[in-house]
């Protein structure tokens, strides 16, 4: 075995919108990848749409730069930037592998928080060497040292080694690309370069060993084909050379390596060959799987495969059969949708897709609600249009046959005049509060453990008791036996339309006295369509396309001048957050319109006096 000096493998990992990204554009910058004149965008590794209209990172991503060791020679440093919301673990748990050691970024006025607890939890478990960076020292609310005493109390509630816990700690401006060893900064970011050296260690490697190399992170090529993005563990690999494919299910297939490329800075760099411990890109195989090994035909050894922590939260998957089904997707049969589900699962391997007894409806798995709504949203702006059902945790059975549910550690921030709402609130859905303490700012810090079913469309609920300056983040907690309660998802009933046609000034007029309303004159509407939200538990069926009798034309005009209030306008995670079982969200590429399973008013009238009258009976 021998140290290879010249390259470092680092991942780094926080919390959403600890200056994860930013610090990254100042790495990138001082270490020349972009050129003097070059026009650099903001978090360029931020590249998906969704990741900077959100502003998390969903999907991981890598990058080099180059930089100098105290003798003056060349080291390449590997840098993975990785998801920082744990709905995205498969990413995490894969990315880790590929690295030799990560630096924890935390915000110097929020301090650790869920996500970074879940992601360190993982890199140490590996036995990955951290460095602490303390990102935005700047702000008017710092407060370092506190937040560095609840990294080390972290570091040992999560079962971190001695030498894990002596962790170096450099500070940091990530936006400025100004870091230090205490709170007085230097101009640039060379205390964070040379901790990197002399802290992560060197990857070591057996060049001569037979190939292993590990497939981490699929991608497609419109030009050539599929490629995978891993690690090689040992020996050496070269361009056209031909290895063997090892696969999850124990085959051996010959494959030639058509293409090969390392990263430098952000572009691809086509490379003759490559040798234990690069990360490197392969382009032009056949195909291959996340998990599997590249290994020496002569001597082939799989390594072990990637492990990913199984989902939690299911979502069924449907042909769009509304009224306005086809008017709008460009992709909207099942072989279309079902094709699509499938390729997920090539690159999402948290993610599982199952057949159901109908041959349009399909179930789709994940690690959360976030994560789920993420394809949602891909799927939709790729022009295909589905209806899916409200989100339903997945069930599980211990040895001994005993049914488990998931559970969530909620970390919750309120201020102390909301916090009694937000104590009832979690109560009611079984929570258990484990920790309280007041902040530097005189809000109240709680931890609940809470039931999954618990919290599925929670958050909406939350923003509004604590009048939207409430912070929660959730973090999953393993399963645990069943609670034996049914959890309401909502207090409110749904405003349903009774006839299809346009939203008229005087139906809305007429129905927003009853609740609030998601639509406006002028939108089409259909029967069975929720067109807003009832003031009262149940449903109520409302006419908002009602046009007003034109028979006493001298005092119509009395109401023309009647402002009605404007619609409340949901995004993507409110509409799956506000659906009941008995409802179902159509998605489109134009639009969201939430629809009762059963459309017809006279049936479903029918079907809730049939239920009643089995209660009362």
């Amino acid at each position: 075995m021998q140290k290879r000096n010249d390259l470092r493998n680092i991942a780094i990992i926080a919390h959403v919108d600890h200056g994860k990204t930013t610090l990254v554009d100042g790495m990138l910058q001082q270490t020349q990848v972009f050129r003097a004149n070059q026009k650099m965008q903001e978090r360029v590794m931020d590249s998906n749409d969704l990741e900077r209209e959100r502003g998390i990172t969903i999907l991981a991503k890598n990058t080099a730069i180059t930089i100098k060791d105290t003798d003056g020679n060349p080291v390449k440093i590997n840098i993975i930037d990785t998801p920082g919301h744990a709905d995205f673990g498969g990413e995490v748990e894969r990315v880790l592998n590929m690295v030799d050691g990560v630096l924890l970024l935390v915000d110097a006025a929020e301090g650790p928080m869920p996500q970074t607890r879940f992601v360190l939890g993982k890199a140490l478990e590996m036995g990955h060497r951290v460095i602490v960076v303390i990102n935005k020292i700047d702000r008017r609310d710092a407060r370092a040292d506190e937040v560095l005493d609840e990294t080390f109390d972290l570091f040992i509630e999560l079962g971190a080694t001695d030498e894990q816990a002596d962790f170096p700690v450099i500070y940091a401006i990530g936006l400025t690309q100004k870091a230090g060893f205490d709170t007085d900064l230097t101009d640039d970011l060379t205390p964070l370069f040379d901790t990197i050296l002399k802290e992560i260690p060197a990857p070591e490697v057996d060049a001569d060993a037979p190939l292993q190399f590990l497939a981490t992170t699929l991608g497609y090529d419109q030009f050539r084909g599929v490629t995978v993005i891993g690690r090689i563990f040992a020996g050496k690999m070269a361009h056209k050379q031909t290895v063997s494919r090892l696969t999850l299910d124990g085959d051996n297939i010959p494959t030639k390596i058509q293409y090969l490329y390392v990263q430098d800075g952000l572009e691809r760099k086509e490379v003759d060959a490559a040798e234990a411990g690069d990360i490197v890109t392969i382009a032009g195989l056949d195909t291959i799987q996340i998990g599997e090994t590249l290994a020496d035909p002569s001597n082939p050894i799989a390594l072990p495969a990637i492990r990913v922590d199984e989902p939690t939260v299911r979502m069924s998957f449907s042909v769009n059969n509304s009224p306005f089904a086809g008017k709008e997707g460009k992709y909207v049969t099942s072989r279309q949708i079902r094709k699509r589900l499938f390729d997920e699962l090539k690159t999402n391997v948290a993610m599982q897709v199952e057949e159901t007894d109908s041959a349009d409806t399909f179930t789709v798995l994940g690690r959360g609600e976030l994560h789920l709504a993420i394809l949602i949203e891909t799927m939709r702006r790729e022009g295909y249009e589905v209806q899916v059902s409200a989100p339903e945790v997945v069930f599980k059975e211990d040895e001994n046959g005993q049914k488990l549910e998931p559970f969530e550690e909620v970390h919750i921030e309120t201020s102390a005049d909301t916090v009694g709402s937000v104590i009832e609130m979690l109560g009611k859905r079984k929570g258990e509060m484990t920790d309280m303490s007041e902040t530097k700012g005189g809000n109240s810090h709680m931890t609940w453990i809470v039931p999954t079913r618990g919290l599925l469309g929670f958050r909406y609920q939350f923003l509004t008791a604590t009048r939207g300056m409430g912070i929660m983040n959730t973090i999953f907690n393993g399963y645990h036996p069943v609670v034996r309660s049914e959890f309401e998802s909502r207090t409110r009933g749904s405003l349903v339309a009774r006839e299809t046609g346009a939203v008229t000034t005087h139906g809305v007029s007429n129905a927003e006295v009853r609740g609030i309303l998601f639509v406006e004159p002028g939108i089409d509407v259909y029967e069975g369509m929720v067109v807003g939200e009832h003031q009262r538990p149940g449903d109520l069926s409302v006419n908002v396309a009602k046009k007003k009798a034109l028979d006493n034309m001298r005092q119509a005009f009395k109401d023309i001048d009647k402002g009605s209030a404007p619609p409340r306008h949901m995004s993507l995670d409110e509409h799956i957050e506000y659906l009941a079982d008995d409802e179902l969200l159509e998605v489109t590429p134009d639009s969201l319109r939430i629809r009762k399973r059963v459309l017809v008013t006279a049936l479903r009238e029918r079907e809730a006096k049939r239920r009643k009258a089995a209660l009362a009976g």
